[in-house]
């Protein structure tokens, strides 16, 4: 055996020692829900909802309490915020198509990890077949009655087939699909399972047992409850602001929240039997679990039933993190985005990002550093709002108006303060991170216009048949 032969045998042997020594990467379970309030779940504070495994969750892993959606440029606020949990890019650099952008599932693809999805998918059929390896139930719409919704499934020549119809609720087909899929997964290769539930979002329906525990007592009207927006925000006259006539009442929006809870219950019920699954399969202690949503609504918060608002209740979404290197039990108040999420679960496995991801990883908040670049927060919808928040102060613009809200989150965290009329040097400054951050995203939406339109809103142009 000549020398450079010898070079080899011993290098092929390290490599091989160095792998079999190496800690398996962990799996990655992303649990990722549509219109849940950060507010919903029993152990971050709601004494209202029952969620026994979101709070299993909880008491497993690491909550972060100030995790917001960035924003979106129209109503589908979903769309926007889905792209740019699988990006990581930001809301000015993603598009509702992922088509032509790289993503977080095909880069842990590439790091030899089988991907899988099952649930909503809202960012254009033909990308679905490119960001994932695999799928089963997959809705490609919006919305719809979730026990007649038209699933498809991705077949092996990477085509999609049309799923057996089943009567079943679409939530627990998704769960189904999951669990069946974390089942069956070699031992010996790491896997991504990303579910995307088409639950709290609109029509709420669960089984009727689920509804039936509101029947005798619903929930309370938010803190915030208005009958009405007080001015033009922009967004009054969308689709999801004619779900319930105006003025609100708080009849009705007690209604609609009992619905909302119900939803988020059998939700929960479903998430329950897929980590049951992951149990049973070995894989608990070796599996990153994500529990998430795409962002909050407001159903009677400031008047308003959607999404398409800046205030917290519809940008704040749950984010609750648990696995291997994860704290247990912890709250962190790191302010981050949702497209921080795989970012963090890149570093946690050892899994180097796509091209274009700008998210940063929450690592250094699981062990209580501050989490550079996340010291404020910047979000926008349309042409019409702007806002930024740090550690206590929240400024909201309103461009199309040039109007301005500023709100104490410290004394204030229902934001129906507005102290804009008293805090002018609050306003420059707040005001300044703001266009710091539009320079930093590309943002160039003026915050004011040389000839706004009237502030208030006439409500008497909606017409009755579309409330």
């Amino acid at each position: 055996m000549n020398f450079r032969s010898c070079c080899y045998r011993c290098l092929f042997a390290l490599a091989a020692l160095a792998t079999a020594g190496a800690a398996p990467r962990p799996n990655v379970l992303v649990l990722f829900a549509d219109d849940q309030r950060a507010d919903t779940i029993a152990a971050l504070g709601n004494p209202l909802i029952r969620t026994p495994n979101l709070d299993r969750l909880v008491g497993e892993g690491t909550a972060f309490t100030r995790a917001y959606c960035m924003g979106s440029h129209h109503g589908a606020v979903c769309v926007p915020s889905r792209a740019m949990l699988l990006t990581g890019r930001t809301l000015f650099r993603v598009k509702d198509s992922l088509e032509g952008l790289p993503t977080w599932p095909e880069a842990f693809a590439k790091a030899g990890y089988t991907t899988f999805l099952t649930g909503k998918w809202h960012n254009q059929a033909a990308s679905a077949l490119r960001v994932f390896q695999h799928g089963r139930s997959i809705f490609l719409g919006g919305m719809g009655d979730p026990y007649r919704l038209p699933l498809q499934d991705i077949t092996p020549d990477h085509t999609f087939t049309k799923a057996r119809p089943s009567g079943e609720h679409s939530v627990r087909l998704f769960a189904d699909a999951a669990s069946e899929f974390i089942r069956d997964q070699p031992a010996d290769r790491p896997f991504v399972c990303y579910v995307a539930f088409n639950l709290p979002h609109d029509p709420r329906v669960a089984p009727e047992s689920f509804h039936r525990r509101y029947e005798a007592e619903k929930p309370p009207i938010p803190a915030n409850f208005l009958p009405q927006h007080p001015f033009d925000n922009g967004a009054l006259a969308l689709r999801d602001e004619q779900l319930a006539p105006w003025p609100r009442t708080p009849d009705l929006v007690r209604r609609h929240l009992a619905d909302y809870y119900a939803s988020i219950e059998f939700l929960d019920e479903q998430v329950g039997r897929i980590l049951d699954a992951l149990r049973a399969s070995g894989r608990a202690d070796r599996t990153l679990i994500v529990y998430a949503a795409d962002h909050g609504l407001a159903i009677g918060s400031h008047g308003l039933f959607g999404k398409q608002s800046l205030y917290d209740h519809s940008m704040r979404a749950p984010l609750i993190l648990a696995g291997p290197g994860v704290p247990k039990g912890r709250k962190s108040d790191a302010m981050c985005y949702l497209l921080d999420i795989f970012p963090t679960l890149g570093e946690l496995a050892g899994v180097a990002g796509p091209e274009g991801s700008e998210g940063v990883s929450l690592v250094p908040a699981l062990s209580g550093r501050p989490v550079p670049g996340r010291e404020t927060i910047f979000t926008a919808y349309g042409n019409s709002q702007r806002a930024v928040r740090d550690d206590r102060w929240k400024l909201i613009l309103y461009p199309q108006i040039n109007k301005s809200q500023l709100f104490d989150l410290s004394a204030d965290p229902a934001e129906t303060r507005d102290l804009a009329g008293d805090r002018p040097g609050e306003v420059a400054r707040l005001t300044g991170l703001l266009e710091a951050w539009q320079g930093k995203l590309g943002d160039k939406q003026p915050l004011t216009i040389p000839n706004p339109r009237p502030a208030e809103f006439d409500f008497s142009k909606v017409k009755p048949s579309d409330r």
